[in-house]
């Protein structure tokens, strides 16, 4: 019983201890910063839009440092006087995908991004990098945030109500997904929440998700559309939305994204929030999910409960499609000479990185992807949109296929991992 008291005690120092040295660092809220990441197949630009002050922050007072380095790009805060790092993370984002389709080889184009961060007590250095070809991440853009310059803008207030449909933690100690509508009016506003409702119970359906439920805070932001529905290009179908999702993004049908993402970012910040999840007012199958980025998906499509998570695994825990024979828009997404970042495929370059502790000795690498290891974890060919040299955990899972409706061991293993980043 001693011992236990004295663990407790320990604990509770450790505790007031960390929360002392956030306290100390950062005050309330989010220091937002806004850019444009602009150029073609070769080349990359980031432009310094402004900073924004928001009044939350959702994220970890403890997990400040990237224990990953997942993601395409990555955002360093530095302290100015004394260059200590103070908070990192890594992201990816819609122009490293459009880095790989055959418009960027003829054409140059521009996105909008942003980056987050608990706001800081003194002045800060704000650095963004990006990876290159190599996996090697290097440095594009720096900018000093000054906590008293009167050019960081406050957060629009925006008249939309916030609701809490799931969870009741402390922000710090919970993973914060905020559901953002799009295309629904406001006489359809009732109806949205009903669906952001669906999407909790789709969401908790599935394990590791169902049994890590009392660790999530869903919150849902009623903004209306000026019209209903969602944009698709291709039938000239164009409505007035909160945040213009479209479809054919990469000209790819089912690929529905945003290029507002400014505006989505104003509305998602009115919470706490880690994730930002976009629910389109529409029955058309299709969605995307980019990490640490946002997700997007159709609310009312039979195949919705399956989109959500397939589309949260990417924006979440950084899992690749695994699926390699289907249309995409994309050419030579990776780079077969290295090993990817996302935990779920290998090129077996780094493969003791990965799941290799998940499998059996006696499971032969490659692993034959025949009907007799049907449930088994392995190393099967054909993954992250490459029939050849790219490899993934098992013959079926989530971020593959929606028939067997189940996440393999591996993709579990690193969804579990990222939610401790949040709640420990």
């Amino acid at each position: 019983m001693m011992k236990k008291i004295l663990l407790s005690f320990f604990f509770f120092v450790v505790l007031i201890s960390v929360r002392a040295e956030y306290d100390s660092l950062f005050s309330a809220g989010t220091l937002r910063m806004d850019y444009y990441h602009a150029g073609d197949a070769q080349n990359e630009y980031f432009f310094f839009k402004e900073f924004i002050h928001e009044p939350f922050w959702g994220g970890s007072h403890t997990q400040l440092i990237d224990a990953f380095e997942y993601g395409n790009h990555r955002v360093e805060m530095t302290d100015l006087a004394t260059g200590n790092l103070l908070y990192s993370r890594g992201y990816s984002s819609l122009f490293a995908e459009w880095q790989t389709t055959a418009e960027s080889k003829i054409l140059q184009r521009s996105f909008e991004e942003s980056v987050v961060m608990p706001f800081p007590k003194n002045p800060v250095k704000v650095r963004l990098l990006s990876r290159n070809r190599q996996g090697e991440f290097v440095l594009f853009l720096e900018v000093v945030a000054r906590p008293d310059d009167y050019f960081i803008r406050p957060a629009a207030q925006l008249p939309c109500e916030v609701h809490q449909i799931h969870g009741n933690s402390d922000p710090a100690h919970a993973v914060d997904i905020v559901v953002v509508p799009d295309g629904f009016t406001r006489d359809e506003m009732g109806f949205f929440i009903e669906k952001a409702a669906d999407f909790a119970n789709h969401l908790f359906r599935y394990e590791p998700y169902r049994s890590h439920s009392d660790l999530f805070n869903i919150r849902v932001v009623a903004a209306p559309s000026a019209e209903s529905g969602v944009s698709v290009p291709a039938k000239g179908i164009w409505p007035q939305t909160a945040v213009s999702s479209s479809f054919y993004t990469f000209d790819s049908e089912r690929y529905c994204m945003t290029n507002a993402h400014h505006c989505l970012r104003d509305l998602a910040g009115l919470a706490p929030y880690d994730q930002i999840y976009v629910l389109t007012n529409t029955t058309k199958y299709g969605g995307g999910g980019i990490f640490n980025f946002y997700c997007l998906s159709s609310a009312l499509n039979q195949s919705s409960p399956q989109i959500i998570v397939h589309e949260f695994g990417h924006g979440f825990a950084g899992l690749a499609d695994e699926y390699y024979d289907s249309s995409t828009s994309y050419d030579s997404f990776y780079n077969l000479n290295i090993e990817p970042w996302e935990p779920n495929i290998t090129t077996l370059v780094g493969f003791g990185d990965k799941w290799q502790s998940l499998l059996d000795p006696d499971t032969p690498v490659p692993t034959p992807d025949t009907p007799d290891w049907e449930g088994i974890i392995g190393v099967y060919e054909g993954g992250g949109y490459s029939a050849k040299g790219i490899y993934r955990p098992s013959r079926d899972c989530l971020m593959h296929t929606f028939k067997g409706e189940v996440f393999c061991k591996a993709c579990q293993q690193a969804i579990v991992r990222m939610i401790h980043i949040y709640t420990d």
